[in-house]
């Protein structure tokens, strides 16, 4: 192949990538973002008094009737406080309720 031709053709495949990139860069400016669910005021994971269980990976060789422990308190954060157990916990941490 001579020179001038590799050149050509060399020349050609830039143009095409560049074109390609500007083709994905103007199309995800386009793509509009799914609005996210918004919560409500009542809509909580737990309430005090509630019964949560702790997912077995968590604590590993207890039954379900040691893992189950009492909220005590909602924190503002969304996280809980429980009886008998210390520190601050999230929603993931406990079984769905069934």
């Amino acid at each position: 192949m001579k020179k001038g031709t590799r050149r050509w053709l060399g020349g050609l495949a830039v143009a095409i990538g560049a074109f390609g990139a500007f083709g994905a860069y103007t199309k995800r400016k386009k793509m509009v973002a799914l609005p996210k669910p918004q919560k409500h005021v009542g809509d909580v994971w737990a309430r005090p008094g509630m019964t949560v269980t702790f997912r077995a990976e968590l604590m590993p060789g207890r039954d379900r009737e040691n893992r189950t422990f009492r909220v005590k308190e909602l924190l503002p954060s969304g996280r809980v406080s429980l009886h008998g157990v210390d520190g601050e916990h999230t929603e993931t941490e406990f079984e769905p309720n069934s």
